[in-house]
């Protein structure tokens, strides 16, 4: 017969088995019964269970499961074992329970380490991320790396990044191995507004132990990004008594003052010193434009260290087919429509205060214009008043406070990409009411004049322009009726060149986009929102011309087409 199976009824379970079991085991090991191991470290002899210690413990697990000497010895060394953080974990082993203090912290992590007790690894990582102080971020990042928390050490080093101004003025910091020196100044994500701050820091460590740390500054100068340092600041480098004499480090200053004296080669003088930390390069803000809800109100901010979008503000009302341009830190929201009629109002944000200030509206209502600052005053340029497209061009002074008309473009255009190059404002394509152009014009202020440059080779209007390095760059857009927009979206991306007066096609967006927003934030272009005939995109991918080659970033909060794009010194 076979023999059946246990009704679910007759089946007993001791909810408080594991505790008893646990508990008298503990007091086997206070009475010091049915041991049968002694772990010696040091002066201490601590007795336990072999069987207790291989549960909790891979390295115990691993001694005295296999053939080694140490699985039938009655006593155990424990070399590099601190005898008290011993103890302390083999009663963990027992009860599952133990102290973490900041004074013993560190022993007790590195016998976890040894002891491969995983919780108790996690548990004193938690607490030293949770003790991290720019005092001693360094100290914990240097102990995490020894030990292979690789957690804690991101964190610790995270935290040194982001408290860099805190940490240089400790004790940590002063007694930096070279090594560590060298790591931090080449990280690009040190938490500063400027690349002068990393060179006092530096200066400062030297000082510390001249003698032995000054034959060092051509090796850790090499790593100080010198083209983008004030050029007074550079020049009062040169006659530095660290440094006067050192023909590697004047050699180092002198491409950073060639840097500045000759702008016109700096796109043949890219290196690695001369791309800018993340936190240097401020915020990029995306502002307003259409969604799903028919008009975003919201602005957006990114940070380039995090790769996060957040919102920061929010504009008094619904704006579409507008413009922004940054004057002394601040944006100036420009024109636009609100769904029912073209404005020709203006506001300001200050993104440090966080507050909105009314401007003097312009003289014409316009919507689809491009903005840019030229020189200290702002231009709108083009656009439609709700009526007819503009080819007007009306000038802000911030001094006098007032708008005032400049020349006329030869060529009205609404949804025109504006953007400054080399002393000039640009007006690159856009739409004249029959048909989107590949038309260019550009404004010299000073003689008052729109001039031709050569044509795009593909029609844009909602065409997104930036300049980065005396080029000009044309991306994304449409290039056909209204009517059949979901079917003549761009991908493609042209970059102008001035001095030639040539335009030439480089790699393409990984998707088309429609009424695109473009900044140039350090120094790589940004491609964000849109529309790809189908949805309002929160997609944001960036452009390297130094290596032709586009990546994805993090995405907006909302998707957006239209939304205009701009970059603030913070």
């Amino acid at each position: 017969m076979e023999p059946c199976a246990c009704p679910e009824e007759s089946m007993f379970t001791a909810i408080s088995h594991a505790d008893v079991t646990c508990r008298k085991m503990e007091g086997y090991l206070r009475s010091r019964q049915l041991c049968d191991v002694i772990l010696v470290a040091g002066e201490r002899r601590i007795p336990a269970h072999r069987l207790v210690l291989s549960s909790v413990s891979d390295y115990f697990a691993a001694m005295f499961t296999s053939d080694v000497r140490e699985a039938k010895q009655d006593e155990v060394k424990m070399e590099g074992v601190d005898p008290d953080a011993l103890w302390v974990l083999v009663q963990y082993a027992y009860t599952g329970r133990l102290e973490l203090r900041e004074d013993t912290i560190e022993s007790l992590l590195s016998a976890s380490c040894l002891l491969q007790l995983s919780p108790v690894i996690q548990a004193c990582c938690s607490f030293l991320m949770k003790q991290l102080h720019p005092s001693n971020c360094l100290g914990i990042c240097s102990y995490a790396d020894a030990q292979g928390c690789h957690d804690l050490q991101r964190a610790a080093n995270a935290y040194t990044m982001d408290h860099f101004l805190e940490v240089v003025g400790g004790q940590e910091f002063l007694l930096l191995p070279v090594e560590e020196m060298e790591r931090l100044l080449t990280s690009d994500e040190i938490n500063v507004s400027n690349e002068e701050t990393v060179v006092t820091s530096l200066l400062t460590w030297v000082r510390h132990d001249t003698d032995t740390r000054q034959p060092l500054l051509p090796l850790l100068l090499a790593h100080i990004r010198l083209p983008l340092l004030q050029p007074q600041f550079l020049a009062d480098l040169e006659s530095n008594p660290l440094l006067r004499d050192s023909v590697e480090c004047q050699r180092l200053l002198m491409e950073g003052m060639k840097y500045h004296l000759l702008p016109q080669h700096q796109p043949l003088l890219q290196s690695p010193r001369t791309r800018p930390r993340k936190a240097t390069v401020g915020a990029m803000f995306a502002v307003g434009g259409m969604d799903a809800t028919k008009g975003a109100t919201s602005i957006e901010q990114y940070c380039l260290r995090r790769d996060t979008w957040r919102q920061v503000a929010t504009m008094s009302g619904r704006r579409l087919q507008f413009g922004v341009a940054v004057l002394d830190g601040r944006l100036y929201v420009v024109g636009g429509r609100d769904g029912l009629k073209t404005l020709n109002t203006v506001e300001c944000y200050n993104p440090h205060s966080k507050t909105w200030s009314v401007m003097p509206p312009m003289s014409t209502h316009r919507h689809g214009l491009g903005v840019a600052v030229l020189e200290g005053p702002m231009y709108a340029v083009g656009g439609h008043d709700g009526w007819s497209y503009l080819s007007t061009v009306e000038r802000w002074d911030p001094q006098a406070r007032q708008w005032s008309f400049v020349a006329s473009m030869a060529t009205p255009r609404s949804t025109v990409g504006v953007a400054v190059l080399n002393g000039k404002l640009y007006a690159v394509g856009g739409r004249d009411g029959s048909s989107c152009l590949r038309s260019v014009e550009c404004f010299d202020p000073h003689t008052n004049r729109w001039s031709g440059c050569a044509p795009m080779a593909k029609r844009r209007g909602g065409v997104g322009v930036a300049t980065w390095h005396g080029f000009l760059y044309a991306i994304g857009g449409h290039d056909a009726p209204a009517s059949s927009l979901a079917s003549r979206l761009s991908d493609c991306v042209e970059r102008y060149d001035p001095k030639t007066d040539v335009w030439t096609a480089v790699a393409p967006m990984s998707i088309s986009r429609d009424a695109v927003g473009v900044c140039l934030l350090g120094d790589r272009l940004y491609a964000v929102g849109g529309y790809d005939g189908q949805v309002y995109l929160n997609t944001v991918e960036a452009y390297d011309p130094q290596t032709n080659e586009w990546t994805q970033v993090a995405p907006l909060c909302l998707g957006r087409a239209g939304a205009c794009v701009v970059a603030v010194r913070l």
